[in-house]
């Protein structure tokens, strides 16, 4: 069965578009489901049950995985099955009956603004990772963009005359964004005076680069985040996406319309961007609790 899978994330990659990293979680799911088939004796898509999927699905269960990864496991095994049928290796997708399990819509963390201002106030320094690092979390935070856009970002798709930058997200789908005047500051200071500091030769078509002139990687920038987090004192979990989930909030806190902030953020379903109106209701409802004198 191990053999579908490789012709399945080459769909996913010609045919779909999708990134590496996308590519890489479906096979991680996919993986785990395909050895339990191999070990009941399924070695061809058409002897693939409902019962066997569900049965997958328990065993996650008792092995104590929690409902959100089980039911995007579920996501990737109609996915795959749903490819098979496309490609005449089976007639029927035997996990199209399965319910998903229930989740709890959690809501995404975000910094305050006075949590923003300490954490970008943490890189004050004239020391050339200072900067970068600045030009980054600035740059991050005016933006709303994925880590992985962030740190895949390229000097030709900045634009800091216009204010604009282009990135390419998922599906590879590219977009359009505005950067605000005080991020396009701080990345024009780091490309003034620090850049070529790790890039001498101008050699790296990346916007920002680390010590050694290389791209800057995604766990490099989670070490970064998380360094300037302890350093600000923000003791809540953060990660770069706290900054993404901060930018969406706090524009529609500020009176953005919803459609905007999908766009920005490259959500391809608006539902996906409507969850920042609950933590905008949310917060709205403490901070009546909190100052209302029957609240």
């Amino acid at each position: 069965m191990n053999d579908y899978l490789d012709l399945f994330i080459s769909y996913l990659a010609v045919e779909k578009g999708l990134s590496a990293n996308t590519q890489e979680a479906y096979s991680r799911d996919l993986a785990r489901y395909l050895d339990y088939l191999e070990q009941q004796g399924r070695t061809v898509p058409a002897s693939v049950t409902s019962i066997d999927v569900a049965t997958f699905l328990g065993r996650l269960k008792d092995a104590g995985i929690g409902a959100r990864s089980r039911a995007r496991c579920l996501s990737s095994i109609r996915m795959f099955h749903k490819f098979l049928m496309i490609e005449n290796y089976a007639d029927v997708n035997p996990a199209s009956i399965i319910e998903a399990p229930r989740t709890l819509h959690r809501l995404p963390s975000f910094l305050s603004t006075q949590e923003v201002d300490a954490l970008l106030a943490a890189c004050t320094g004239t020391s050339g990772e200072n900067i970068r690092d600045l030009a980054m979390l600035e740059l991050l935070y005016a933006t709303g963009l994925r880590v992985s856009e962030l740190v895949n970002l390229k000097l030709r798709e900045v634009n800091l005359d216009s204010g604009y930058l282009m990135t390419l997200g998922k599906g590879n789908k590219e977009r359009l964004v505005p950067i605000g005047e005080s991020a396009c500051l701080r990345v024009k200071e780091y490309l003034e005076g620090v850049r070529y500091r790790f890039d001498p030769d101008n050699r790296n078509k990346f916007l920002f680069l680390s010590r050694l002139g290389d791209a800057m990687s995604r766990q490099a920038f989670w070490n970064i985040i998380k360094k300037r987090a302890y350093q600000a004192g923000i003791s809540k979990h953060i990660s770069p996406h706290t900054l993404r989930h901060s930018f969406a909030t706090h524009l529609l806190e500020n009176g953005a319309d919803l459609r905007s902030v999908q766009v920005m953020l490259g959500h391809a379903d608006l539902s996906t961007t409507q969850i920042y109106t609950h933590v905008s209701r949310e917060r709205l409802k403490r901070l009546h609790q909190q100052i209302h004198p029957r609240g």
